[in-house]
């Protein structure tokens, strides 16, 4: 189906912001702490496991990890990447370290032991395994299913197709989420010449097809050059595959070796293009400069359409 630009939506042009000033006041926030930070740092040190909230510095980490309803992003299959993303800020190897086969235990074992309303399962991009780690990442979620069987369950999954995507979905994750990240034009000057728009459209499809029921997400990242009618585009193509969720964020330049920030995207911006895609029909729109891919209050919308779909399956 066609979906057409509401007409009520023009572009906003705020005044752009000089990149050289210093990063703008809604940028910033408070350094984490408290006991539930500390309790799930602690945690995670001791399972050995990677989180994203940590690998790539999530200015939420505070916000997430604090009170009785924590949610966390773990990264599996290693923190060794075989892609090199502009973007990026996890380490990039030809060949990667094997996969550590105790992983999916202590997977369940964390999830199960933080009483996590809500996990997000991702991991690097690893083209040195057969099968993309796909088996391994599967694992993952059927130990979470056994000792944690109430908890809300997100893969943010590489761009699998085929056998690979079918090996994630038989596992059945509640939400299926995988990123485009950038408008099509600055596919090949940000992400990795292997990925595409198009490629990760499929993903989303595809996993659709093998599982009508799941939910399916995906993040855009502004401030890199892109205009409002390719990001008009990009959220239209994406309602197309069917996605249900969409989160759109302000990027952040991990170090200098990274693509360069263009603009400071306003906040007031961000809420014209939340009004914008709930209008495109996507079933929750986080849009906001601190939104990342894993976020709490998105987080807790999808869980809450998860658990009203599990008590009418059971009633």
């Amino acid at each position: 189906m066609s979906e057409q630009h509401p007409e009520s939506s023009g572009p906003v042009k705020p005044e752009p912001i000089p990149l050289k000033s210093k990063k703008p006041s809604w940028l910033k926030v408070p350094l984490p702490g408290g006991e539930g930070y500390t309790r799930l740092k602690s945690l995670t040190q001791e399972l050995k496991l990677h989180t994203v909230c940590q690998e790539a510095r999530c200015p939420n980490i505070g916000e997430c990890w604090k009170g009785e309803h924590a949610t966390m992003t773990l990264m599996v299959l290693g923190d060794e990447c075989t892609r090199r993303c502009r973007f990026c800020a996890v380490k990039t190897v030809l060949k990667a370290a094997p996969p550590d086969p105790d992983e999916p235990a202590h997977v369940g074992q964390a999830v199960a032991a933080m009483k996590l309303g809500y996990v997000v399962i991702t991991s690097v991009d690893r083209d040195d395994l057969p099968d993309g780690g796909s088996g391994h990442y599967a694992q993952c979620i059927r130990e979470i299913r056994t000792r944690a069987s109430d908890t809300v369950i997100e893969t943010l999954i590489p761009d699998y197709q085929g056998e690979q995507l079918a090996t994630l979905m038989a596992a059945a994750p509640d939400v299926l989420g995988h990123n485009v990240e950038v408008v099509s034009r600055l596919q090949r000057k940000i992400r990795d010449p292997r990925c595409s728009f198009e490629r990760s459209l499929e993903t989303l499809r595809g996993a659709k097809r093998l599982q009508p029921d799941v939910f399916t997400k995906s993040s855009i990242m502004l401030g890199l050059g892109e205009t409002h009618d390719e990001l008009v585009e990009s959220m239209e193509l994406l309602r197309g595959a069917g996605v249900d969720f969409l989160t759109l964020g302000q990027y952040l330049r991990p170090t200098a070796q990274h693509a360069p920030v263009r603009e400071w995207v306003n906040p007031e911006r961000f809420f014209d293009l939340q009004l914008l895609g709930e209008k495109l029909g996507f079933k929750y729109v986080a849009s906001g400069p601190l939104v990342r891919s894993s976020y709490k209050a998105g987080e807790f919308f999808a869980a809450r359409l998860v658990r009203e779909r599990r008590a009418q399956q059971l009633g």
